[in-house]
């Protein structure tokens, strides 16, 4: 049985810093939703919370334009299609139905190994697919090279990490806590985790690492700037992210550029997106990993679309640790 009415977050005021109560407006909206010609009802199960949700809250220049105040807040997710009932990957924000149009529904097929969840993690695009096109085709590594990460216990890094050890390489995490160390040293199976709160990390970078060719960069800010002075001749610098701006906070920018031009760096900023010719390898690789049990994910799962603001301060807190996911609904329950 459909129910009365459903729940959507839309964008209230645009956030100067951290998110908070004000950023986003719950409405509990009747459920009136009809699926004309090519359109369908989707029943939202997950939500993927993504660093990229707070730069889509601003009102700056980006790949996407802005959300409208009052609109409702954009987000990937994965749900089921209540007409006709097949699983579906979707781009329709934060609520717990939504009217879509065919060209906006994915659908799938779940892979063996897999779940409905790994299609936000794994083999979704924000994360899997992100990690495999910024390694593999921005990044360029290979065999028996040194690979950074930063941000490495996050929902990117982590299948970076684990990637690149694929690839036959030498892989360095950086991390900010102890625990996030030890996941990803032991678990992922990285060569070297620094935790870049120690006091030492840079110095013991330089005694046990020596010099990368790949960086894959999450964060920006002072990491990034002390990587760079690490980098070998012509190494490559994949930027995936800058978390450490999102925010508005005021940040030192881009340090030691002059690296780029001493050991002739190669830059390159991506878009997941730009690489949609790709995704079907990609895609099949991963699924592959999944299926033989050789990748590992974790997800920290937050319940309920009015805990979102809380669930996406979590990442720019550094408290979560792998593929951050808001529960929306129940893919059990009816309707």
């Amino acid at each position: 049985m459909a129910p009365s009415e459903y729940t959507r977050m839309v964008l209230n005021e645009r956030p100067e810093t951290l998110v908070n109560e004000r950023t986003l407006r719950k409405e509990i909206v009747p459920f009136d939703l009809k699926p004309g010609p090519h359109q369908a009802v989707v029943k939202v199960i997950y939500n993927s919370v993504d660093p990229t949700i707070r730069n889509w809250m601003r009102d700056a220049r980006s790949y996407l334009p802005p959300t409208k105040i009052g609109e409702v807040m954009r987000a990937m997710g994965v749900g089921i299609v209540v007409i006709p009932g097949s699983e579906s990957k979707l781009k329709k924000g934060l609520q717990e139905y939504a009217v879509l149009e065919d060209d906006q529904v994915n659908k799938f097929d779940i892979k063996p190994g897999a779940e409905l969840i790994d299609y936000l993690g794994p083999l979704g695009m924000t994360a899997g697919l992100t990690a495999y096109i910024g390694l593999f085709e921005v990044g360029k590594i290979k065999a028996g090279e040194t690979l950074v990460v930063s941000a490495a216990a996050g929902a990117v890094g982590s299948l970076v990490c684990q990637f690149a050890k694929k690839a036959g390489a030498r892989v360095v995490g950086i991390v900010g806590t102890e625990e996030k160390a030890r996941w990803v040293q032991n678990d992922l199976g990285a060569d070297f985790v620094f935790n870049y709160k120690s006091p030492t990390w840079q110095e013991d970078f330089i005694k046990q690492v020596g010099y990368a060719d790949v960086y894959f960069d999450n964060v920006g800010s002072d990491i990034s700037a002390f990587v760079y002075t690490r980098m070998n001749t012509f190494g490559r610098v994949s930027v995936c992210g800058a978390i450490t701006e999102y925010n508005g906070e005021a940040t030192p920018g881009l340090q030691n550029y002059l690296q780029i031009v001493l050991q002739r760096l190669s830059v390159q900023g991506f878009i997941v997106s730009d690489y949609l010719s790709k995704f079907e390898d990609a895609s099949k690789q991963i699924a592959s990993w999944l299926a033989d049990g050789s990748i590992k994910r974790k997800y920290h799962i937050v319940n309920g679309l009015e805990n979102v603001l809380d669930a996406l301060n979590l990442v720019f807190t550094g408290k979560n640790s792998g593929k951050l996911i808001l529960a929306v609904s129940d893919p059990k329950a009816d309707i």
